[in-house]
């Protein structure tokens, strides 16, 4: 049972009548509920009137316009990797889903030797289940670099790149493009475009993990920065997207991994390598959450409205925070709290001990 379960567990026992669970996912409104957008939920209406849809099984590799659609998102519709057709895309059972493909992919695919198996570097902390991924995949050799600093409670640049200039060449490293967990704390463009160019001059292989792409900054190209700024070097990429978080698509498993390849060349053997993998997983993925998503991002309309609404959720976190902050200082809590309005996103570290909890 790992630490957010136990968690869960623990509050709903206590029969405190003010409690308040800081540890969850989902982002919910002021009833205490995970909220759906009105455009969403207008489009779930129109989809399920929709007397053209007829019940069916999708591609083993998903809706195609579904893909076609996120990757535009993630890498910006003249992106380099588009032009030159170097992109694979494969629509997920949800981010556990992507990683766990992608982990796939690197195992049967990276690196000319057959006998590629790591390592597999992951930001401490990071998600309990992620080394699991890969350990499911046979990748045993799963190490982790630096990147919370507990004590200044902000990201940890300088042991990070010092673990990373260590790392053995063709390591694979785990990063996330915004929106860290659980510490929702993110590198400026400056950090990451001197992490990129260790990855680089290392031959270390990013991938990425893009979880709530719009709710950090309130901006779809600022969240995906890292990721774009990759491509323009022409690097090698995987990232695992999911669209729970942006599109309020809770319990749909709405997920999609993109591999960004040097060239087109292995784009088809990668492609059945993924299929194979898939068949193996989840043989097709569900498709009601996909059409949401490709419906709000092929519509013009429909995206200028979900952006909106995107900058209005980060506001509303951020106005919690300082409301937080200010109600700390108010009770005289020691020390300083402006840690608390620094991230973006769903997620921030309070940075209490474990201590101070019990």
């Amino acid at each position: 049972m790992n630490t957010g379960v136990k968690l869960l567990a623990a509050f709903k026992r206590d029969s405190h009548h003010d409690k308040v669970y800081l540890a969850g996912s989902e982002y919910v409104g002021e009833g205490g509920q995970a909220s759906v957008l009105p455009l969403i939920w207008k489009i779930r209406q129109q989809i399920g009137a929709d007397p053209t849809l007829h019940p069916e099984n999708p591609p083993p590799m998903g809706l195609p316009e579904f893909s076609r659609r996120a990757t535009e998102l993630a890498l910006g519709r003249d992106s380099s990797a588009l032009v030159e057709n170097r992109v694979v895309g494969v629509q997920t059972v949800g981010t556990a889903g992507a990683m766990r493909l992608g982990a796939g992919l690197l195992k049967h695919c990276y690196c000319t030797s057959s006998s590629w198996n790591g390592p597999v570097l992951l930001s401490s902390p990071c998600d309990e289940s992620l080394p699991s991924v890969f350990e499911a995949a046979g990748i045993r050799d799963v190490q982790h670099y630096q990147y919370w600093d507990g004590e200044h409670r902000r990201v940890s640049v300088e042991k990070m790149l010092e673990d990373l200039e260590k790392a053995p060449e063709q390591s694979v490293v785990v990063l996330c493009a915004a929106g860290h967990y659980p510490t929702g704390a993110d590198l400026s463009q400056e950090e990451w475009k001197r992490v990129i160019d260790v990855l680089a001059r290392r031959q270390l292989l990013p991938f990425f993990l893009l979880p709530a792409q719009g709710l950090c900054s309130g901006d779809v190209e600022l969240d995906s920065w890292a990721l774009r700024y990759c491509v323009s070097l022409g690097l090698e990429l995987l990232c695992a997207q999911s669209f729970s978080h942006s599109f309020g698509l809770y319990g749909e498993r709405v997920g999609h991994l993109l591999c960004v390849l040097k060239d087109s060349s292995n784009q088809l053997a990668v492609q059945l390598h993924a299929e194979e993998i898939v068949q193996t997983l989840w043989a097709r993925p569900p498709v009601g959450g996909a059409r949401v998503v490709t419906t709000v991002l092929s519509n013009p309309s429909h995206l200028v409205e979900w952006q909106e609404r995107l900058k209005g959720t980060v506001e509303r976190c951020m106005l919690m925070r300082e409301r937080l902050r200010e109600k700390l200082r108010l009770l005289g809590s020691p020390g300083s709290w402006d840690h608390l309005i620094k991230p973006g996103g769903l997620y921030c570290c309070i940075g209490l001990t474990v201590y101070t909890v019990k």
